[in-house]
């Protein structure tokens, strides 16, 4: 099992940036990728960005070109720039792992198997 924790988030102007940090330890050699989600009130939970082993990153269309995942391997962290933050962009944004080979997406919340807390965002207009 791997154990995340998210930090970073908090409330910013619209148009404002963001940084958010995921910390990851436990079984993390075994993981295959890491996304980000998050989940509004309301509404379920969607896709925001995922960074995979080898390196190749995805991104949800509402935030390409606005938000870049990275990680840095040393520190089992990975980390989400949030920039020209919108109010829709408000949420609650999970962070999660993938440590078993699956079929599905990097994209799918069921393909994951580990996730954080969370962390609350908030965009004011």
């Amino acid at each position: 099992q791997v154990q995340l924790e998210e930090s970073g988030g908090g409330l910013v102007q619209a148009g404002g940036s963001l940084r958010l940090s995921c910390a990851a330890s436990g079984r993390t050699f075994s993981a295959y990728g890491m996304g980000w989600f998050r989940q509004a009130p309301g509404k379920e939970r969607e896709f925001v960005a995922a960074i995979w082993r080898s390196g190749i990153e995805y991104y949800a269309d509402a935030v390409k070109g606005r938000f870049t995942i990275s990680r840095d391997i040393s520190e089992n962290t990975v980390y989400l720039q949030m920039n020209s933050l919108i109010p829709e962009d408000t949420a609650v944004y999970y962070c999660a792992v993938q440590t078993q080979l699956r079929v599905v997406g990097p994209t799918i919340p069921a393909g994951y198997d580990d996730w954080g807390q969370g962390t609350q965002v908030t965009v004011s207009s």
